[in-house]
């Protein structure tokens, strides 16, 4: 292998490192016959007492669900028994050994990920996926799920693909772009050519090895000893990878008509198994001596039971050349041999690829086929296979039914603008209410998800304003995804406008009393929303948009209960798609009660799942709250930079509430810091990008205090006075609490104590941080009115509290007003949590692990592989300073 030393000796550490039990993945991407492939060959050579899987993506064959995957796995099916029985029921469906649905795509990623470190228990395991931009989506999201996590499975998987911009799930992996090689290697692959003939090769070429190689090939011998005149100009050929494509189109084309006919059927089939090949290649009197002639020319390799091109475009060469009539001829063959429920996909998708014009019996077997694929969460395949089936409809109804439900499938999968794509051909206007409504709501999902969220509700309230006399059963769906969107584009006048719509309803009813003023009124619709939400049969939309309801009305006790119900039903169920964001919704809340260590390990696992799946809109609120969650502990750098990614996507967007909190987060790390101006100016434009007072309630009291600690007492009077009059309605404890420790900050002297006083009696059921933080600035005050006894008592309580949660600026401003006080403190008697000496991973593993769970247990609940599971103990219990699992329990109770 000329000029690739660097890229081989990555790739042989990788090999060394897995037999010491360290996983890894690496993707190698580069333009056609850059030398990919060649290197995949090189890791197989190489893995010498290693297990190897491969896989090889084929164009034609993009859209059957989870093919890559079964390709890659049979060799190891015998192993799925080892697996969880959710985990292998997955598998086992997807691969259509049974007829059980899938509830959802991260079990299949988790089902991956444990199948291949099963694989490799006995020795290390190499997995192999080439032109991984042709894999169907399905395979290729789990097995980049599954790269993504190797830790300790000894496990290495390698994936080559073409392009420079890899795309998807492949984004996140470790990568090596493949460039040509340089002239010194690239001229050893030219062997017996006259120099100006070797010149214009090189020169045409431009390092890239197959076309060294195949060019060279397809010169005469005449033209190899240079005695013809020059070659046509480089500039006037076609791009490298269609001028390969030429050549091996003129090669194939040299061979004998019936080893063509052969080899287009071999590129139309997708399993690369050779009686299939020769079954159909029968039916037209083709027979295995056919393939002979291309053996011969070293465009096939043939075993016993295989067959496979010596490259990608060699198969494609083989397809695309042969006259349509074959091509037509191949797909009924393989068709007529695809008998059975278990072929009933590639059945399908033959029958498709040889059907030129409308035909209504194969657009209902097309139509099968995604359901049965959506149901096994393979909503990629599920779509492209709807849109087929539509582009076969004559039938208008029938045609604009499937491109809707195609588009639908399209934004599930994240395939935002194929999605616009798919719904920009839907025929207008739709007669159907029924599906108007189906419509508006999966185009109100893509401006939600990657537009604006303001646009995506008035797409669904409109809706709901032409259908609801004749479809009511659709109102309270669109309506309460529309109160949802306006809810994350912090409208409160839209959410009123949508919620006046449907006043019967009490989830729609709710917001018009809440943002109107009528917090009685909210809160009896409330009461009737929490017990429907405590139901088994509840709809998740509706138990998430309760929860969201109690969070801002101050009852977070019910607001946890029902986001920690949404998190078990996503789980239990396997609702992969819903579990960011109910795990964000749960973090948010356990925020607020000052659970921060559960909050951050639920808000960091919560961003993994939608950085993973290409959530940008969840995934930017998770940011905002990494980033609110890191100013309470001063960590400035990670407030920074997660506030600020999360604004580059909230601010264009107009997602007001994931802006809010952003600018929440750079104004509680000033205000911790000491810099009230700018603590001030980022409250003051994180409340108006909030969009009404009651929406940014939760920030009120922070800007209270940068407002007075500005000097601008004034400001701060008003909001103030607002919080009183919300807590005396709300009639939560720590809510009035924290109104009266705002009324102490903006009262004259004469009245400040009895409202701290007021406060702490107040804080029984508040959080420490909040707690501390009224210790902090009542000790502050008795500080300045020379009573310092009394003040380093506060201080003392407050000090503690603050160190315990690891809130390094407030308990700097403790320890520094305490000392101010009288009092000299040393700062070694802090007391830190145990689980702030472990990462981020190793403490959501111990802290499950604590609760008793198992190590596979914990494997799924964190999408990670049981052996992973085990050596992050393996790591956090000398850092704990115990030896076994049985001591967490008592370590980690307070």
């Amino acid at each position: 292998m000329q000029g690739r030393a660097e890229e081989r000796r990555h790739i042989e550490r990788m090999l060394t490192n897995s037999r010491r039990g360290v996983g890894s993945s690496l993707l190698l991407h580069g333009e056609a016959g850059i030398g990919k492939t060649t290197l995949l060959e090189h890791a197989a050579a190489h893995a010498d007492g290693m297990r190897v899987l491969r896989v090889e993506g084929i164009e034609s064959e993009m859209e059957l669900a989870f093919g890559g995957l079964h390709q890659l796995f049979l060799p190891v099916l015998h192993l799925l028994d080892r697996l969880p029985g959710p985990q292998a029921g997955a598998l086992r469906a997807v691969f259509g050994l049974s007829d059980e649905p899938v509830r959802d795509r991260l079990t299949l990623g988790l089902a991956t990920l444990s199948l291949l470190s099963e694989a490799a228990t006995d020795d290390p395991l190499l997995c192999l996926a080439d032109d991984l931009q042709w894999l169907d989506r399905p395979s290729a999201d789990a097995l980049t799920f599954a790269a993504r996590r190797l830790r300790d499975e000894g496990i290495v998987m390698l994936f080559a693909t073409r392009g420079t911009s890899p795309e998807g799930g492949s984004r996140a992996l470790p990568r090596v772009h493949v460039t040509g090689i340089d002239r010194r290697a690239a001229v050893a692959l030219l062997p017996g050519l006259a120099p100006p003939v070797a010149e214009h090769i090189l020169d045409q070429a431009q390092g890239n090895p197959l076309a060294l190689r195949e060019l060279a090939a397809a010169l005469t011998p005449a033209q190899r000893g240079g005695q013809l005149g020059p070659l046509a100009p480089a500039e006037a050929r076609p791009e490298l990878p269609h001028q390969l494509q030429e050549g091996f189109a003129q090669q194939i084309s040299r061979l004998p008509d019936a080893t063509q006919r052969t080899l287009a059927v071999a590129a139309a089939d997708d399993t690369g198994d050779l009686p299939t090949v020769l079954a159909a290649a029968g039916r037209l009197d083709g027979e295995v001596r056919d393939l002979e002639p291309a053996e011969r020319a070293g465009l096939v390799f043939v075993s016993a039971q295989k067959l496979r091109f010596r490259h990608p475009l060699i198969r494609f060469a083989a397809y695309q050349q042969a006259p349509l009539a074959w091509r037509i001829a191949a797909h009924r063959a393989l068709a007529a041999d695809l008998d059975g429920a278990r072929h009933a996909h590639r059945r399908a998708w033959h029958l498709a690829a040889a059907t030129t014009g409308p035909d209504e019996e194969v657009a209902a077997e097309l139509e099968r086929v995604a359901e049965w694929a959506g149901s096994r969460q393979a909503m990629a395949s599920a779509s492209a296979a709807y849109e087929r089936a539509a582009r076969l409809t004559a039938d208008p109804h029938r045609h604009a039914r499937r491109l809707i439900t195609a588009a639908q499938k399209a934004s599930e999968a994240g395939q935002d603008e194929r999605c616009r794509t798919l719904t920009d051909q839907v025929p207008l206007p739709l007669r159907d209410p029924g599906m108007a409504a189906d419509f508006a709501r999966v185009r109100s999902v893509v401006e939600l998800g990657y537009g604006s969220p303001r646009r995506a509700a008035r797409i669904l309230a409109d809706c709901a304003d032409t259908i609801s006399a004749d479809r009511p059963d659709k109102l309270a769906p669109l309506l309460t995804d529309a109160v949802h969107a306006a809810f994350c584009a912090g409208d409160a006048p839209l959410m009123v406008e949508i919620g006046v719509r449907a006043p019967h309803l009490p989830i729609l009813a709710l917001p018009a009393h809440l943002l109107a003023g009528d917090l009685p009124g909210a809160r009896r619709a409330l009461d009737t929303l929490v017990r429907a939400g405590r139901l088994a049969d509840v709809g998740l939309m509706d138990q998430l948009v309760t929860a969201i309801y109690c969070h801002l009305m101050a009852d977070h006790a019910t607001a946890h209960e029902l986001a920690a119900a949404a998190v078990a039903h996503c789980r239990e169920q396997g609702i992969g798609g819903w579990l960011p964001t109910t795990l964000h919704l749960r973090a948010q809340v356990e925020l607020t009660l000052g659970r921060l260590d559960d909050a951050h390990a639920h808000a960091t696992e919560a961003l993994r799942l939608a950085d993973g799946y290409d959530l940008d809109h969840r995934a930017a609120h998770l940011r905002a709250l990494l980033a609110v969650l890191a100013a309470v502990q001063g960590e400035e750098a990670q407030t920074r930079e997660m506030a600020e990614q999360a604004l580059e996507y909230t601010r264009p967007r107009s997602v007001g509430r994931g802006a809010a909190e952003s600018l929440w987060a750079l104004g509680l790390l000033d205000l911790g810091l000491g810099r009230a101006q700018d603590a001030l100016r980022h409250l003051e434009a994180a409340r108006q990008a909030a969009g009404h007072p009651f929406l940014a309630r939760h920030l009120l009291p922070d800007l209270i205090k940068a407002a007075v600690r500005a000097g601008h007492p004034e400001g701060a009077r008003a909001p103030a006075d607002q919080l009183m009059t919300w807590a005396a309605d709300l009639g939560q404890l720590h809510f009035t609490a924290q109104a009266h420790r705002c009324a102490a900050l903006t009262s004259p002297d004469t009245q400040a104590e009895q409202h701290y006083l007021a406060a702490l009696d107040l804080h029984t059921d508040s959080n420490d941080f909040d707690r501390a933080r009224t210790h902090l600035l009542y000790g502050e005050w008795l500080h300045r009115s020379r009573r310092n006894i009394d003040a380093r008592d506060q201080l003392r309580t407050a000090l503690k509290n603050f160190d315990q949660l690891n809130a390094r600026p407030w308990a700097h401003r403790a320890r520094t007003e305490l000392q101010a006080a009288g009092e000299t403190h040393d700062p070694s008697d802090a007391t830190d949590s145990p689980l702030t000496r472990l990462s981020a991973q190793e403490r959501e593993v111990v802290r499950l692990a604590a609760t008793g769970a198992t190590n596979r247990e914990i494997a799924t609940h964190l999408f990670l592989s049981p052996r992973t599971v085990a050596h992050h103990l393996y790591r956090a219990f000398p850092k704990l300073g115990i030896s076994s699992r049985t001591e967490l329990a008592n370590l980690l109770t307070p």
